[in-house]
């Protein structure tokens, strides 16, 4: 990925600090496995805080109804 600073999977296990260092100053980094990009780690906007489990209460809402398909799509896949 051009422009992006790029590690081999042992290479970053190796560089977690370095590689921290660089995303807590606004660089993103790719992770790479035999040459093909499998992760970017890439620093969080700087209004996240994440807390654990319910920290995003209030900032997203999930409709009661996203469990249901429509009917067509629920057809497609012998739910209907």
């Amino acid at each position: 990925m051009e422009g992006l600073r790029e590690y081999g999977v042992h290479e970053a296990e190796g560089r977690l600090l370095q590689i921290r260092e660089r995303v807590a100053t606004g660089e993103e980094v790719v992770i790479t496995k035999a040459g093909t990009p499998i992760a970017k780690v890439v620093p969080l906007h700087p209004g996240v805080r994440r807390t654990g489990r319910g920290s995003l209460v209030g900032a997203i809402h999930i409709p009661d109804d996203s469990d249901e398909l429509p009917g067509d799509v629920a057809d497609v896949f012998g739910m209907g």
